[in-house]
């Protein structure tokens, strides 16, 4: 097994040799600019990571593992202008630096890319990378509209909002091992196991990110602290308040024109008093427990399992 490092090397390497077309620019620059702006590259590394665990060289699963990267990043162009965010990565957002119809339009092209690299050199497991591939788009899709339509309702549990988050986010890191797996000629039982792993992974991730907004340093997290509390937004942390806050103080601060330092501050103090941050650490450990027992049932060498049971804990605790 390669390292981290390694792994994301080979990805950064293979998007830097995509050969996208100079125009029309107003279509491809904003798709260079925002695969030009990094990020984890969990995703295509958990892919070549799976591929080798399971026998294979990792590269036999490189144009599977951009696609993936490359369908994440069109996900990310989308939502941030149904969020209106500004900031993504630390640089202005493709819908702020251009405009909404360019982001949307750059958007559609980078999904059309995504699945003509899935089919490169995918050979005799073609049909089966796109049944997984498309399979989780839709479930990516569905959790999108499942978050848009909590913005409207007071009324959401934890259990609708951890489904939400599978769906949205934690799919595609299952995908992601799924697929390296598959490319490696892995058995289907092997496929889902390495499925499930990414899911655990992806719901422990998701929370962690959920905490960074509220409680995260702005300049190593990427973008400003407590955007998820300004925009009223349903992360585990506000519905489990709600349900919690006996004294209806956070449910009086949603929609409330009060400064936005002000509001950050006393729905924090609330968060803090209902021990939160502990307990969602405490959720976000079960997790990663799931993810890991899922590496018993894999027949992989120790190393391979060192590789995703340490990628799994410093999800955890990272700060960014």
């Amino acid at each position: 097994m390669k390292d981290f490092d390694e792994y994301l090397k080979m990805v950064n390497d293979a998007i830097a040799t995509m050969k996208l077309p100079d125009t029309p620019a107003g279509l491809y620059d904003p798709i260079k600019y925002t695969l030009d702006c990094g990020g984890k590259r969990l995703r295509p590394v958990l892919a070549l990571a799976a591929c080798q665990a399971m026998g294979k060289e990792p590269m036999t699963a490189i144009h599977q593992a951009i696609a993936i990267e490359v369908f994440h990043n069109f996900t990310l162009l989308h939502d941030d202008v149904m969020d209106k965010a500004d900031i993504r990565r630390g640089r202005p957002t493709v819908h702020r630096k251009w405009n909404e119809e360019t982001a949307i339009l750059s958007g559609d092209a980078m999904l059309t890319t995504s699945s003509m690299l899935l089919a490169i050199k995918c050979g005799e497991h073609l049909a089966s990378a796109f049944d997984l591939f498309n399979g989780t788009a839709m479930n990516v899709y569905e959790g999108q509209q499942f978050d848009m339509d909590f913005e409207k309702r007071s009324d959401v549990t934890v259990e609708e909002y951890m489904e939400m988050i599978r769906l949205k986010t934690s799919v595609l890191l299952g995908c992601a091992c799924g697929m390296g797996a598959l490319m490696a000629d892995a058995s289907f039982e092997s496929q889902l196991t390495f499925f499930n792993y990414g899911v655990n992974l992806g719901l422990a991730f998701q929370l962690q990110d959920d905490y960074l907004d509220t409680y995260g340093d702005p300049k190593t997290f990427g973008k400003a602290i407590g955007g998820d509390i300004l925009n009223d937004k349903k992360t585990w942390l506000l519905i489990t308040a709600l349900k919690e806050d006996t004294t209806g103080t956070v449910r009086g601060l949603i929609g409330n024109n009060i400064s936005p330092e002000e509001k950050i501050v006393r729905v924090r103090g609330i968060y803090d008093g209902l021990n939160l941050p502990d307990r969602i650490h405490e959720l976000i450990g079960a997790y990663i427990d799931s993810a890991i027992s899922c590496l018993d049932q894999l027949e992989i060498m120790p190393e391979a399992r060192a590789f995703f049971i340490d990628l799994a804990l410093k999800s955890a605790t990272r700060n960014k």
